[in-house]
């Protein structure tokens, strides 16, 4: 049993984070406070291979695997998760594709998302359907050679700026429920496909998310992702596999939280003393650490049986669940930490607190992720 990194992971995390010091850094304060997506940021990462990171070089990546992409996304996260998340998640929508599309669809689509000139969206939850992702209603009806679809989505990720949808419709509704579910692609520029911005997020501002209305929109039955009515399958094997991008958040955000808090302890006086000599400040500091060492070991476990074709999705719900868990605690303690200042937005502990409570929500609640898991349990 091997935990050491191998030299090429090394140099992928080193570079991984000088680049978003250098290029989300400067930017995080102003992209937060106007909600500004970061097109130009993606670019560059994409052409220093950190876009698809986990997609194999035939298809345009850079063949880092699930494990790889984890520490992109931890080491983005460490400076600004919106700006990592338009990163990371300008393949989403693609993993589906890559598992279960036609080796036309991966060629389409795959390779110009690694390069930074096409952006994928995965167009799944609805305003009355979110965990419950058998509750969907979106309707793609056949026509001829095509699928007419109508619906609506909410709080889709990168939905005003993206190019296509993975989209979650039923195209079977007289199959039973888990049946009756099917994965089209559908262009983003199509005709009766109207995208509008959420303002006004809590967190993880950079990053775009939109309601997404279809109204008789036309798309070729060739747009289908794998076999019809398997969409809630494949679905969920697509989350299973996702959930891992969204714990390494957690990761990288929880780091920079301890990182910035040791610092400022070591710096701030209190009764005539450093900050950090005092035992109840080391006993947040200490908590911290543990958390954020015993998520760093679900979160790469999972992504590495991922990699070696013996991925472990009861392991990845329990990163995703504990994931959350780490980053509020730690954002929270960050605040503790920094008093009067965490509360102010001259210090970026404020903004991972309001960050960080997106990991409890999206990608599958925790609730979600511990009926996930109970039902492994009971199952044994």
């Amino acid at each position: 049993m091997d935990f050491e990194l191998t030299e090429e992971l090394k140099m992928l995390r080193e570079m991984t984070y000088k680049f978003a010091v250098a290029e989300c850094a400067p930017v995080s304060k102003e992209c937060d406070e106007h909600e500004k997506y970061t097109p130009e940021i993606r670019k560059k990462a994409a052409e220093n291979g950190l876009v698809g990171a986990w997609v194999p070089e035939a298809y345009g990546g850079a063949g880092a695997g699930f494990l790889g992409n984890a520490i992109i996304t931890e080491e983005l996260s460490r400076v600004d998760m919106g700006i990592g998340l338009n990163i990371g998640a300008a393949t989403f929508g693609c993993e589906a594709i890559f598992q279960y599309g036609t080796e036309e669809q991966k060629q389409k689509y795959i390779p110009p998302v690694c390069r930074g000139e096409l952006v994928s969206a995965g167009a799944f939850t609805e305003a009355n359907a979110g965990t419950d992702v058998a509750g969907y209603k979106t309707r793609a009806v056949k026509d001829g050679s095509d699928y007419i679809v109508n619906g609506n989505k909410m709080f889709i990720t990168n939905g005003t700026v993206c190019d296509f949808m993975v989209t979650q419709c039923i195209t079977n509704p007289e199959e039973k429920k888990h049946n009756s579910f099917s994965l089209i692609i559908i262009p983003a520029d199509a005709k009766g496909v109207t995208r509008n911005k959420i303002h006004g997020k809590m967190g993880i501002r950079a990053s775009d998310t939109a309601e997404i209305a279809f109204e008789d929109v036309r798309v070729p039955q060739s747009n289908l992702v794998g076999k019809e009515g398997r969409g809630f399958y494949q679905l969920m094997h697509f989350f299973d596999v996702t959930r891992i991008l969204v714990s390494a958040q957690g990761l990288g955000l929880g780091v920079a939280c301890l990182e910035t808090s040791v610092k400022y302890c070591k710096e701030r006086t209190a009764f005539g003393a450093p900050l950090g000599s005092y035992q109840l400040t080391q006993k947040k500091l200490t908590e911290m650490a543990i958390m954020i060492e015993a998520l760093r070991g679900l979160v790469y476990k999972s992504a590495w049986l991922v990699d070696q074709g013996k991925p472990d999705f009861t392991l990845a719900a329990m990163a995703k669940f504990y994931s959350g868990q780490t980053a509020v605690f730690c954002a929270n303690n960050a605040v503790e930490l920094h008093g009067g200042y965490g509360y102010i937005d001259e210090y970026s502990v404020q903004k991972w607190y309001r960050d960080a409570k997106i990991l409890e929500l999206y990608e599958g609640t925790k609730e979600a992720e511990i009926l996930t898991i109970g039902r492994a349990l009971m199952a044994k």
